[in-house]
């Protein structure tokens, strides 16, 4: 099943990357230059969305645009409608693979009415904030990415810091604030030979969104069980260090549900590899769970309806050793998964975990019986013991379906392998305490010298 999953596209998944990319190629050139081919590929956007919901609003801002008025309203319909469109291709995708794996999945909490349809609060600022923000992405839209120069990409930094000042306007700020670094890194974007244009308009289309007035706040409810950890994912990059746990909420209900829980911090970009794990000595129970591999038993956590727990170490206590693969073979099957969150629905965030057994590892890629599934080794951390040599010698890999590409690929999390004769099992997240192979553990306590000498500086500076 989960073969068959893997070779074939669902229905329609390829007439909608057709739309959207009709639609990013208008954003290449600018709203401003929109030339009959352009104008074409917004008119079947706008075809497509006849019969929805959407339909008149989509036709009205397509004709606008076309006819060369380009508003706020406009373009957060045009946002709206591409969103949509890789809404339906993720649910299309997450579907095919629940059916192949045997997992059901929570529907997801229904619309809000009434009082609570107004969404989050908005920044102290209001409108004014939310409008600085909306105004900086429509002169992007306008100029097209080929139109950005050092002066547009640097035109939402007053944007982003009066955002940055409210903590309600913090989400939209640092996503605006990391596109304008990109774009400013780039400037004059004209000179460029390939421009990454599905992912600029994922970050415009994103940001758009959020810059509206009474965008849903992420809603939690305190959750207790038993958290049962597969492994975990680790993002590092110059100025920060995360870690997404995935794993099985037990809870007393019965219920097995599969969830994320993430700790993060911010770092200097000196600071890499195994000694970035001293960044999150802030979490010393969830570290200890991921290296010891151990079940945690959580009280009152705030859980949100897309599957997150928002790690709370008063709210964790170390349980007992459990052994990831076993678990996967036993209970991963039969776990519900969470509803993923309107925002989030979006091919490049599918990240789904799964226990792969019986494939004939390669290089690159695994063979499942016929069925050539790609191996992200670009995602293998510094910070973890998994390499690509050992992902090539693997019998069982515990890892997370991802689609990107127009394929699927698996990350690997951890894998069981034979080494000279003998069994090993490596997991990403074998480091948390630091490294437990000599050569890296060496290498590790000379850069732990440096982070000590950093956070002891840092300590002065905050003193004074």
């Amino acid at each position: 099943m989960l073969a068959d999953a893997l070779r074939t596209h669902p229905a329609g998944v390829d007439e909608a990357f057709i739309l959207i990319d009709g639609l990013d190629d208008a954003l290449v050139h600018g709203l401003a230059r929109i030339d009959e081919d352009r104008a074409a590929a917004l008119e079947s956007l706008a075809a497509a969305f006849a019969g929805s919901p959407l339909a008149d609003r989509v036709a009205d801002s397509v004709g606008k645009i076309i006819a060369g008025t380009v508003t706020d309203e406009h373009l957060a319909v045009l946002a709206g409608a591409r969103a949509a469109l890789t809404g339906a291709v993720h649910d299309a995708l997450l579907g095919g693979l629940d059916t192949a794996l045997g997992r059901s999945r929570h529907p997801g909490p229904a619309a809000p009415s009434g009082p609570a349809a107004a969404g989050s609060p908005a920044p102290a600022g209001g409108g004014p904030l939310l409008a600085g923000g909306r105004s900086w992405l429509r002169e992007l839209a306008i100029a097209g990415w080929r139109g950005v120069d050092h002066e547009i990409a640097g035109g939402g930094a007053q944007a982003v810091a009066a955002l940055l000042a409210d903590p309600a306007g913090r989400r939209l700020a640092v996503l605006l604030d990391g596109f304008a670094a990109e774009l400013r890194a780039t400037a004059p974007v004209a000179t460029l030979d390939r421009i990454p244009v599905r992912r600029w308009a994922d970050l415009w289309s994103r940001a758009l969104l959020l810059a509206q007035s009474g965008f849903p706040a992420v809603a939690a409810e305190p959750a207790d069980g038993r958290f049962l950890l597969l492994g975990v994912d680790l993002h590092e990059h110059p100025t920060v260090f995360r870690a997404q746990a995935h794993g099985l909420l037990e809870t007393p209900g019965g219920e097995v549900r599969l969830v994320r829980a993430s700790v993060a911090a911010a770092k200097v970009d000196t600071i890499s590899g195994p000694s970035a794990w001293r960044m999150l000595a802030a979490f010393p129970v969830f570290r200890a769970a991921l290296a010891e591999r151990r079940a945690v038993e959580i009280t009152g956590m705030p859980l949100t309806a897309g599957g997150d727990l928002l790690w709370d170490e008063s709210c964790a206590v170390p349980g007992e050793a459990v052994d990831p693969f076993a678990l996967a073979r036993v209970r991963l099957g039969k776990v519900t998964a969470p509803a993923t969150p309107p925002l989030d629905r979006h091919p490049a965030v599918i990240a789904e975990p799964v226990l792969l057994e019986g494939y004939t590892a390669g290089p690159e890629s695994f063979d499942l019986g016929g069925v050539t599934l790609a191996v992200d080794l670009d995602r293998l951390p510094e910070a973890g013991p998994l390499t690509p040599a050992l992902v090539a010698t693997s019998t069982a890999c515990l890892g997370l379906l991802r689609w990107e590409s127009g394929r699927w690929s698996v990350q690997p999390l951890a894998v069981q392998a034979v080494v000279r004769k003998k069994p090993v099992v490596a997991h990403t997240g074998d480091w948390a305490l630091g490294p437990t192979e000599a050569k890296a553990a060496k290498a590790e306590a000379a850069a732990g010298t440096a982070v000590d000498v950093l956070r002891e500086r840092a300590g002065r500076l905050l003193r004074k």
